[in-house]
Parts: structure tokens; sequence; C-alpha cells
């Protein structure tokens, strides 16, 4: 397993890479940490047969998610990794899109047993993470540097295989596209995430707005989140 890749040639929305590589249809999907479900969405919408049951442990966000009431092949559950309340065995295949390093260190290697717990012989685990490089990261540690507990995540995922709990499958590296309309669109979406409570001073405030807008000048609100996708298989 590697942590990163310093050349990353493959571009693409991360739908693209979960559809491409994992069979969906007709299975018990999780979904650990949907945030805004909007890739719950995505899921759910494809293909046929999903039933999905979509996690968050933000309960603002838990709560908006409750008033979703298009899509009535995903259930809404309040809980975090380390204690699914569900049966063993229950789940073809889990996912966990960038959330796995927001589990507490201390509750990273349970995470993976309740994971392993709840899903079903053979079945697989997709997890993504952020790699700590690229200018949207740059922008980002300067308020929430993640460095460390990315670090964490990828040492404990390491752990779980090296000790037989999984079989790693793939190892898989791109660049996801997010797009910022302006630095308002960026405060609202990453400063004023809920599941995080981020209290910039003044002065630091005005260094991530200067930040953003030296990047924007280049990119016009165009980032490439580098990517490292795991695919784990239950032994």
């Amino acid at each position: 397993m590697k942590l990163k890749q310093t050349i990353i040639e493959k571009t693409c929305p991360e739908a693209e890479i979960f559809e491409s590589v994992l069979t969906l249809d007709n299975q018990f999907i999780l979904e650990l940490g949907c945030g805004d479900a909007v890739t719950t969405r995505l899921i759910a919408e494809t293909g046929k047969g999903r039933a999905v049951t979509a996690t968050e442990v933000d309960i603002i966000q838990h709560t908006k998610n409750l008033l979703i009431d298009d899509l009535p092949n995903v259930d809404f559950v309040l809980c975090g990794s380390e204690r699914i309340p569900v049966a063993d065995n229950t789940f073809d295949t889990i996912f966990m899109f960038k959330s796995f390093h927001h589990v507490p260190k201390e509750l990273m290697e349970q995470a993976l047993d309740e994971v392993n717990r709840v899903l079903k012989p053979s079945g697989f685990v997709y997890i993504s993470e952020p790699i700590f490089a690229g200018a949207f990261n740059e922008i980002l540690r300067l308020f929430h540097d993640e460095e460390v507990v990315r670090q964490a995540a990828f040492d404990a995922l390491q752990k779980a295989v090296d000790k037989g709990a999984f079989s790693l499958i793939d190892e898989i590296f791109f660049n996801a596209p997010v797009h910022f309309d302006h630095f308002g669109h960026y405060e609202e979406k990453v400063i004023g995430a809920t599941h995080s409570d981020h209290n910039l001073s003044d002065e630091l405030y005005a260094q991530v707005k200067q930040s953003f807008e030296q990047a924007y000048k280049l990119n016009n609100g165009d980032f490439n989140v580098p990517i490292r996708v795991d695919i784990l298989q239950k032994n």
C-alpha cells in the first residue's frame, strides 16, 4: 500500500471510479459518513435494486438528510463508524468517501472491526482518502491541517490488511475535480462545514481568503483534489 503517488494522470468524478470497479446492482450497500448525501444519491439513483443505508455522525447534517423524501431506497441513520447498529454480515459493499480520517484516531481500529463485522463474507470495502498535496490542500491546511490524521487513517488500513481482516484488491489514484463559484461558496462548503468547528481569527480568515483568491486567479475556482482509493475484500 502507498500513502500517496506523485504523478496522477486520471482526473474524473469519483462515481466514474466506483461504478467501474464494483458491482452494486441488487446489493445491500452501506455508506459511512454520507455528509450531504450527494454521493448517496448518485449510488441510489444509478443501476437497479440498490438498497442503501447512509450514516452520518453530524446530527445537524443528519437532520437535513432526513428531510430528503425522493430516495425511497435509502435509509438515513445517525451513528459513528465505530458503532454501527446493524446485524453481522448485513452488507455486500461498504463505502467511506473521504470520511475515514474524520474518525477519532483512537477509534479507527474499532471502526474497521465494525466494518468487518457488518460486511458479508467476501464483501468489498471502498475507502477513498484525500492525499496531502495540491492547491486545495494548501488552502485547507492553513486552518485545518489533516496530515497527521490522514497518516493515521492510512496506518490503520494497512494494519487491518496486515493482520488479515481484509485483502487489498486494488489501490487507485485519481484527481477529483472540485469547483467553487467564489470565496463565499468555499466558505460555506469548507470553512462552514458542520462536521468540524472551524473558528478562524480575523487574521487567519483574511489569510485563507487571500490564498483562495490567488488560486482562483489561476484556476477560476477549479481544483483537482488528489485522492487515493483502497478497495478491500473481507477475508
